[in-house]
């Protein structure tokens, strides 16, 4: 079964993308752009339903404030579905990070993750990185089949986190 098709075009000041499912769903024209406030306070509104659990706490406000300037969010028809919480790392100008990225329930599984990674790739790559690193946990199935299908490597780190707290994590090299 063929991936999905990626068409790209700049217009009305953010990036559009056109894709392409593989579930016999309409072709969605997906915007994105940076993250604003109103999306900022949305976000914050709506992301423990969408990972299903408490984890607006990883919705830090600094990811917002002083780390913002790299965070995307998609629109589809004007409607936020979907978000990636992303920085340069203080410590190494030539890595970019993946916070957190949420996607809309309804929305999953429709290349929406794909554009909002693209997006921050492209932004990092335009900033001089030539690595992108991002963690999960180890359980984190859809999580690591993703970060491996876009072409990130990724190992486990034991005591990543703390003592007996591994964590999985993905690089990828921006060559």
């Amino acid at each position: 079964m063929a991936g999905p098709a990626w068409g790209a075009y700049y217009a009305g000041g953010g990036r559009h993308f056109r894709a392409n499912t593989r579930h016999n769903r309409p072709i969605l024209i997906m915007l994105t752009r940076p993250l604003g406030k109103l999306d900022y306070a949305h976000i914050v509104q709506v992301i423990d339903r969408w990972w299903g659990g408490p984890t607006s706490s990883l919705a830090h406000p600094l990811f917002f404030y002083e780390l913002g300037a790299l965070a995307r969010v998609v629109e589809v028809d004007g409607v936020l579905v979907g978000f990636l919480f992303g920085f340069i790392c203080p410590a190494d100008a030539q890595t970019g990070y993946v916070h957190l990225v949420g996607i809309h329930p309804d929305f999953r599984r429709r290349g929406v993750g794909r554009v909002l990674y693209q997006a921050f790739e492209e932004e990092c790559r335009s900033k001089g990185c030539t690595l992108l690193k991002a963690i999960t946990n180890t359980g984190n199935d859809g999580s690591r089949a993703f970060h491996q299908a876009t072409g990130w490597d990724a190992s486990i780190v034991e005591d990543y986190a703390g003592p007996a707290r591994p964590r999985v994590v993905f690089q990828k090299r921006l060559d």
